[in-house]
Formats: structure tokens, C-alpha cells, sequence
């Protein structure tokens, strides 16, 4: 009996489309990051990347739990001296909220040139629209 090793030829990309007014900003995050990887798949090797392409809308809608809010902080450092800028996740998810969500899923992704393709299959958009009607997007629920 042989071991199966999974080729670039054998897999298959489907696309997922999410409402995240439905969820929990975590909770989330790890159900797509499993998906941009290919976890959820029974081929799945760590050396190649089998994952599907992501899509979430109404991003604004997120929910979170406790008080983080008012206490989550995101900085952001300009590279000079006193360069240190930091948002609460009230203040980011009023101005963008894509990236509120493509940073929780991006900080549980591989760290490396591997992870950054996986990355590139998940687009997310603040209201309802988006434009990729054509891919034929399967729903996943919580």
C-alpha cells in the first residue's frame, strides 16, 4: 500500500460566499482561514496550497464580544520617531471594516510567500454587491 501525496493537477477550487452579519469577528476568521487553506478539504498537504476562493459582504455588520470595541487596539507605525498610530476596532470598523476582518483571517494564515497566495482568495466587501456572480458562489453558514 502507498501513501497518496496530493499534485497541483488533482485539486479543485470552489467558490464560498458569507454574510458576516451572521457572525463573530473570530469565529469567522477561523472558519475562512481553514478554508483559504484547504483544511476542510481530504487532500489536504501542508506543502501545497488546496484552498478555495472566499467571499464575504456586509463586513460593517460584524459582531464582536465583551467590551472589545471600546478596548481592541490596532497600531499602525509610520517608521519615524513618534510614528505610533492606534485605532479602537470602533473607530476601524467605521472607516474600514474589510480590513478589520482580512487582518483577523490574515494573523491566522501561514507566514509565509504560501499564506500571502492564500490571502489573495479572499475578497471582502462592505455592503451587499460584489462583483463575482459569474464564479456561481456556494453559501456557507455558522
Amino acid at each position: 500500500m502507498r501513501t497518496y501525496a496530493t499534485k497541483p493537477v488533482d485539486i479543485t477550487r470552489k467558490w464560498y460566499i458569507t454574510d458576516a452579519k451572521d457572525w463573530v469577528l473570530g469565529r469567522l476568521a477561523t472558519k475562512v482561514a481553514m478554508m483559504l487553506m484547504g483544511k476542510n478539504k481530504p487532500y489536504y498537504t501542508t506543502n501545497l496550497d488546496t484552498g478555495d476562493f472566499v467571499i464575504i459582504v456586509n463586513a460593517e455588520k460584524i459582531q464582536v464580544t465583551g467590551n472589545k470595541k471600546e478596548s481592541k487596539i490596532y497600531y499602525k507605525h509610520s517608521g519615524y520617531i513618534g510614528g505610533l498610530k492606534e485605532k479602537t476596532l470602533e473607530e476601524m470598523l467605521e472607516k474600514k471594516p474589510e480590513e478589520v476582518i482580512h487582518q483577523a483571517v490574515k494573523l491566522m494564515l501561514p507566514k509565509t510567500k504560501m499564506g500571502n497566495a492564500m490571502l489573495k482568495k479572499l475578497f471582502i466587501y462592505k455592503g451587499e454587491k460584489h462583483p463575482h456572480k459569474a464564479q456561481k458562489p456556494e453559501k456557507f453558514e455558522n
